[in-house]
């Protein structure tokens, strides 16, 4: 394939990636919003998987096509991606406040979800039977926000006066097609754009020489990625920062227990994990999920100081991948000094902030 229509390929597969996801957040957050939940599940839920769809048609893709290094790449270095880059860019637009739910469960979710998925891969393949293991866990976590939210709303619903609720069942068939509409539009445009933007992107790796692993962790889970920086960005500039925060948290979980299991369930022998990515790639997406912790634990407010520190980092991330894909002699001085006194004083600076945040809470008690 020539480079200039890889490239078209590229293109036109995110364009209708975006689009796609576009369409199926619309149709599925006013279906959601029918059934009456509060903006954080929607976040966590709807929004959250909505805005993952591409990556899930990618490395479904990738695992059908033989590829494993892009559906892993894709999985692990979205959820980095959504952290240190989507998050860093939406708490510089505005600060974010963050709701005590994610701080005592959808995290901590996150971060035993990125230890197991790590666990499953250890022996170099996330088979079948892991995949399907994933999706089930994916299941029961959802299950949970949709009950608890519908738990949360009933008592908001059920003040709803008669009339409006007969005049919105009057509207519901003609709204519920319209939305069903648009989710299975977006659906379709999210297979097509996939098989583009994979296609695309492959030929690409191919012609500049890089692994697809390196592709798989920074083109395409920077560009399946955009959905989601965009509606993290708008909500957050709109004042919606359940939704801006809990579409992050969410999509990161989703990554792992839909993409990389739904690529290692539908693959005829699982996914292969090459040393790399257990060396280094499952260790960074822990590493970045765990960071989520003493930073929304800080008052429960992500300052603008803390997402520019994360958007540094995700460029030091970047930084690295390519220096490590081209052989540069600075990749292992820079590694070694990220692990061993950046990251540090990072932790050490955080770890103090979130006591004086924890003591001063227990002062005011």
């Amino acid at each position: 394939m020539q480079p200039a229509l890889s490239l078209m390929y590229l293109v036109a597969g995110l364009v209708m990636l975006t689009i796609g996801a576009e369409l199926l957040v619309r149709g599925a957050s006013r279906l959601a919003a029918a059934v009456g939940v509060s903006s954080l599940i929607v976040g966590l839920t709807v929004v959250a998987f909505g805005t993952s769809a591409p990556e899930l048609a990618v490395s479904i893709r990738a695992g059908l096509a033989g590829q494993p290094d892009i559906a892993i790449g894709n999985a692990l270095g979205s959820n980095v991606f959504n952290v240190l880059a989507i998050l860093g860019l939406s708490a510089l637009v505005a600060p974010l406040v963050v709701s005590r739910q994610l701080v005592l469960l959808d995290v901590p979710v996150l971060i035993a979800v990125s230890l197991f998925s790590w666990m499953l891969a250890a022996d170099g393949n996330v088979s079948r039977a892991d995949g399907l293991v994933l999706l089930s866990l994916l299941a029961a976590y959802t299950g949970f926000l949709v009950h608890s939210g519908r738990q949360e709303m009933a008592n908001a619903a059920a003040a709803v006066e008669n009339e409006n609720r007969s005049a919105q069942e009057k509207a519901e068939p003609r709204r519920l097609t319209m939305n069903l509409v648009l989710v299975v539009a977006g659906l379709a445009l999210l297979v097509s754009g996939a098989d583009l933007f994979v296609g695309g992107a492959v030929a690409i790796a191919r012609v500049l020489g890089v692994t697809e692993l390196v592709i798989g962790l920074t083109v395409i889970a920077a560009g399946t990625s955009l959905p989601e920086m965009a509606t993290s960005v708008v909500a957050s500039m709109r004042g919606e920062r359940d939704i801006a925060v809990g579409n992050i948290v969410g999509s990161s979980i989703f990554n792992l227990l839909a993409v990389m299991g739904g690529a290692a369930a539908v693959a005829p022998a699982g996914i292969a994990v090459s040393d790399a990515s257990i060396t280094f790639d499952f260790p960074v997406a822990i590493a970045v999920a765990v960071a989520c912790l003493p930073v929304f634990f800080t008052g429960h407010l992500i300052s603008r100081w803390e997402g520019g520190t994360f958007l540094a980092y995700y460029f030091a991330y970047l930084t690295y991948l390519f220096l490590a894909a081209t052989g540069n002699a600075a990749a292992p001085a820079m590694a070694t000094a990220m692990m061993y006194f950046v990251l540090p004083l990072t932790v050490l600076t955080l770890g103090v902030i979130a006591a004086r945040a924890w003591h001063a809470g227990k002062a005011l008690s």
